[in-house]
């Protein structure tokens, strides 16, 4: 819904630019209230539907809320086209809400397993030096990282290229060969979160986090 503005009398609107008038500028001006205001709605709608979701792992055997998550994704896909999210609004450390990315699910899962628990899941990019870290912490001391190169393709594609992974310990570090290349598209970008989708049609929703994750 647009949220319009009462303006007192004794206000005088600036028109930024004279070629249009006035009513042209109000009329952009709510047109991009409304968006904002749609756009909030479908985040919040989103937020909500995976905050009980435990980062994916019930929605995998819950396939009507993947569904309406995916409709929810799918909402601000369509209010985020057309925007450029390439840009240096890109990088940043991000941290894992949700995801239908069955290794990274299975990683977080299992991690019992070798005695410890997954912690932050994080990708971690940086447009101008065009690379990307893909990080699952195992605190204290523990992480799996990939690091992979990325170049843009349009304004909201980047591929990728891993070019290596590390398991790492307190003391120690195992070196694993790179696997993989491929694409992701940021559908929705804004100062707080970041919706994905990727070449194989899985889902990743990230918020910025409160710290800069460096090797």
């Amino acid at each position: 819904m647009a949220t319009s503005f009462l303006l007192p009398n004794s206000f005088k609107l600036q028109n930024p630019n004279p070629k249009f008038p006035k009513s042209h500028y109000l009329h952009t001006q709510k047109i991009t209230c409304s968006i904002t205001t749609q756009s909030q709605s479908a985040k919040e709608d989103l937020l909500s539907l995976i905050s009980d979701q435990d980062r994916g792992l019930k929605t995998q055997n819950d396939p009507r809320k993947r569904a309406s998550i995916i409709k929810a994704i799918d909402v601000l896909a369509v209010l985020g086209a057309g925007s450029v999210t390439t840009g240096d609004s890109l990088s940043g450390t991000w941290r894992l809400l949700w995801t239908t990315e069955k290794e990274q699910l299975f990683i977080i899962e299992k991690a019992y397993l070798f005695g410890t628990q997954a912690g932050d899941v994080l990708q971690v990019i940086d447009v101008q030096k065009r690379t990307l870290n893909n990080v699952i912490t195992f605190p204290p001391d523990g992480v799996f990282f990939v690091r992979s190169n990325i170049e843009i393709a349009s304004p909201q594609r980047m591929n990728f290229r891993f070019t290596s992974a590390v398991l790492r310990g307190k003391n120690w570090e195992i070196p694993l060969p790179p696997f993989g290349q491929g694409w992701f598209e940021t559908v929705y970008l804004d100062d707080d979160i970041r919706v994905v989708k990727d070449i194989r049609k899985d889902y990743l929703v990230v918020d910025r986090a409160s710290y800069a994750w460096k090797e």
